[in-house]
C-alpha cells in the first residue's frame, strides 16, 4: 500500500526517481569522457517513456551543468516533469535572502517557473538550521518553489527544519540520504523510521553504494577517481557474498541483475531510491524494477548477509 504523505500530489504514482549528480560531473564520474550530453538525452527519454518522471539534480552538480542539462531536455519534451534540486549552504551565504537568489538561479538554469521541490544540501554551520527554513518558506511564498525538503540531516537535525517550518504552516516534505545495502546508518540510527513517522518521504540517493552493488567492481578491478577513496580493496572483497546474493536473486526473477535487487531492496524499506543513470542500458534497468518486487525472504536474506559483510 502506498503511504501517505504530505505533499502526496508530488510523491503520488513515483516508484523511483533518476539522480542527476554525475551529468555534467567530469571529476567524480567522468562525464565528456565515458558519456556525453547524448547519452543523457537518451537516460532522459527512456525514463519518460517508461513512467519514470521524477528527477532529481543540485545547483553543485557539474557547477550548475546539471540543472542546464536536465532544463534543457525538459524544454524539448511535452511530458510532465517532477525536478528536486537543492540549495548548497556555502560559508558565505549567511541569511535566508541567500536561499531565495539560489533558488532564483536554478529556475534561470532549469528554465522553469517553479520547483516542485527544493532542498537544503547539508546541515553545514554557522548558519541555523531555522534561517534556512525560513528562506525556504520564503522562496514558497514567492512561489519559487513547490514543496521543502532536507538532504544529509540526521534525525535531530530533521525534527529542527521540521519544527521551524511548522511554526509558519509548511510541512516538510523529504529527507535526502545516502542508503544502500553497504550503507544502512540511516536505517539502524532509526531516521528512517521517523521519516516514516512524520509522514516525511526518505529519498534514498547512491542506493547503488556509487556503483559498487553494481558487480561491475572488485578487489581485483577497483573503482576510478575520485570515487576509489571511497572503497578500499578490502572492502570490495569482503562485499563479495553479498554481491553473489544478489546475482542469485537477480537470477531467480528471470534474469535481473544486481543493480536492480539492490534498487528493489531500498524500495522494499520504505525509502524512494533515486539511482544515477549515464547510458540507455542503465535508464532501462532502472525503469524495469517498478514492475517486480522482491518476497520477505529476499528482504531477509539480503539484510542479513549486508550485516556480515559491511564494516561495523
Amino acid at each position: 500500500m502506498e503511504a501517505e504523505y504530505p505533499y502526496h500530489n508530488l510523491f503520488k504514482g513515483i516508484a523511483i526517481g533518476i539522480g542527476t549528480w554525475s551529468w555534467g560531473d567530469l571529476l567524480y564520474w567522468g562525464y565528456g569522457k565515458q558519456y556525453n550530453q547524448d547519452d543523457l538525452r537518451k537516460v532522459f527519454d527512456v525514463c519518460l517513456a517508461n513512467g519514470v518522471n521524477f528527477f532529481d539534480t543540485a545547483e553543485v552538480y557539474g557547477q550548475g551543468k546539471s540543472e542546464h542539462l536536465l532544463g534543457e531536455f525538459i524544454q524539448s519534451s511535452a511530458v510532465d516533469v517532477r525536478v528536486a534540486t537543492k540549495f548548497m549552504p556555502f560559508p558565505w551565504r549567511l541569511g535566508k535572502r541567500s536561499v531565495v537568489k539560489a533558488a532564483q538561479g536554478s529556475l534561470k538554469r532549469l528554465g522553469l517557473a517553479t520547483i516542485d521541490l527544493y532542498q537544503i544540501h547539508n546541515p553545514l554551520p554557522p548558519v541555523r538550521i531555522e534561517t534556512w527554513m525560513n528562506g525556504l518558506v520564503e522562496a514558497k511564498q514567492n512561489n519559487l518553489i513547490q514543496a521543502v525538503g532536507v538532504s544529509n540531516f540526521d534525525v535531530r537535525q530533521m525534527e529542527q527544519a521540521g519544527e521551524a517550518l511548522a511554526k509558519q504552516g509548511v510541512n516538510l516534505a523529504s529527507n535526502q540520504v545516502e542508503y544502500s545495502l553497504i550503507n544502512r546508518t540511516v536505517e539502524k540510527n532509526g531516521l528512517l523510521y521517523a521519516c516514516k513517522n512524520d509522514g516525511i518521504r526518505c529519498i534514498a540517493y547512491s542506493p547503488l553504494g556509487m556503483g559498487v552493488l553494481t558487480g561491475k567492481y572488485s578487489a581485483e578491478r577497483p573503482l576510478s577517481g575520485l570515487r576509489s577513496n571511497r572503497f578500499t580493496r578490502q572492502d570490495l572483497n569482503r562485499y563479495k557474498p553479498l554481491l553473489e546474493l544478489l546475482k542469485k536473486i537477480g537470477a531467480d526473477h528471470g534474469g535481473k541483475n544486481a543493480s536492480q535487487v539492490s534498487i528493489n531492496w531500498v524500495r522494499a524499506k520504505g525509502a524512494l531510491p533515486i539511482p544515477g543513470a549515464k547510458n540507455l542500458q542503465q535508464a532501462e534497468q532502472n525503469c524495469d524494477v517498478i514492475h517486480w518486487e522482491l518476497t520477505e525472504d529476499e528482504i531477509a536474506r539480503l539484510d542479513e548477509m549486508s550485516d556480515r559483510v559491511v564494516k561495523k
